[in-house]
């Protein structure tokens, strides 16, 4: 089926004079000033943002970052600082072959390219001496599970003191000259005296292989009072 539309002329003359209006208004100068201003608004806008991020992030200006390894803390301070640099100490570690206060590590690392302005992150060789905790081995342990344990730890050891007892068990720990025991805080490159039994007993020390075999103190009360039974009777 085919449907066929006709316009009338006067509908057709309206649709061409609309059109007319149309073109009419894109030519206008009106239109066309302000789609300018608005052009010039938006090219002037990007031009002052690329130079304020120019401006915030130094665009094309970097600085090298100095060695302060091995400085202390307030010569780096003032070495990143000449620089354009910013020292924050954020951690700190042991080295006891260096003084306190010494620079252990640095980031970002020396010779690296960085903006003005950049934190350098230090890490300080602490003022104090690390601590841990003595294990419990006093009389819970041989000279050789004590040497393992202890030298496992990092800690040192001095010759062994001999002390009557079992041989080569441990019956305690001097540090310093001092007993110490499990629990107690230790320096971690604390230096430990064991005491180690040598084998050998004194004579005031009684040393049974069979405890079971000893009276006992009911027994012993029991022979005393039969023993001067005895000798009352005589």
């Amino acid at each position: 089926m085919l449907f066929i539309c006709i316009f009338e002329p006067k509908y057709i003359h309206e649709y061409t004079m609309s059109i007319k209006e149309f073109f009419g208004k894109l030519t206008s100068k009106i239109i066309w000033v302000n789609l300018l201003i608005m052009f010039l608004t938006i090219a002037a806008i990007a031009t002052g943002v690329w130079i304020a991020l120019n401006r915030y992030t130094m665009h094309g200006i970097e600085v090298t970052v100095p060695n302060v390894k091995g400085m202390r803390a307030g010569d780096a301070r003032r070495a990143l600082e000449k620089e354009g640099l910013t020292a924050i100490v954020t951690d700190s570690g042991y080295n006891k072959t260096l003084p306190s206060g010494t620079v252990l590590e640095q980031t970002p690392a020396c010779h690296r390219q960085v903006k003005p302005g950049r934190e350098i992150y230090l890490t300080i060789n602490t003022t104090r001496t690390p601590t841990l905790p003595m294990p419990d081995i006093a009389d819970n342990s041989s000279l050789r599970e004590a040497e393992a344990r202890l030298k496992a730890m990092g800690l040192k050891l001095s010759p062994c003191e001999y002390v009557d007892g079992e041989r080569d068990w441990v019956y305690g720990v001097k540090y310093r000259g001092k007993n110490i025991f499990g629990g107690d805080r230790i320096p971690i490159d604390a230096e430990l005296t064991l005491q180690v039994g040598s084998g050998s007993f004194n004579d005031d020390t009684l040393f049974v292989d069979d405890p079971d075999g000893l009276p006992s103190i009911d027994d012993m009360i029991a022979e005393d009072s039969e023993t001067s039974s005895v000798s009352d009777d005589f």
